[in-house]
C-alpha cells in the first residue's frame, strides 16, 4: 500500500519497481505481446481497469499487488483514448 501524498515522487516512480516489471512482462506475454483491443504490437502499456484502496488506511494498492483479472495490454493509443471516454473506478477493499 501507498499513500499519494506521503510518497516523495509520483506512481510514475512505482513503474521502475523491479516487481512491476515483473508483473509487466508477465500481463503482456499473457496477452500474447499484443494490445487487447486493437491488435497492435507496439507501444504496449499494462493498464489496471480498475485501483485498490484499503477500506482501513485509505492507502492505494502498490501497481504490482493486483490479480491478473484486473490488468490488461493496451497499446498507447488505445490506452488513451480509454482514459479520455473512461474514469477508472476506485474500488475500496478490506484488507
Amino acid at each position: 500500500m501507498y499513500d499519494d501524498k506521503e510518497k516523495n515522487g509520483s506512481y510514475r516512480e512505482l513503474l521502475f519497481d523491479e516487481r512491476w516489471l515483473k508483473k509487466r512482462a508477465h500481463i503482456i506475454q499473457r496477452d500474447n505481446f499484443r494490445c487487447v483491443i486493437c491488435g497492435s504490437t507496439t507501444k504496449l502499456i499494462v493498464h489496471h481497469k480498475q485501483y485498490h484502496k484499503n477500506a482501513q488506511s485509505n492507502q492505494k494498492c502498490l501497481p504490482w499487488d493486483y490479480d491478473d483479472k484486473y490488468l490488461v495490454t493496451l497499446c498507447e493509443s488505445c490506452h488513451c483514448r480509454g482514459h479520455q471516454k473512461y474514469q477508472i473506478p476506485m474500488k475500496i477493499i478490506n484488507q
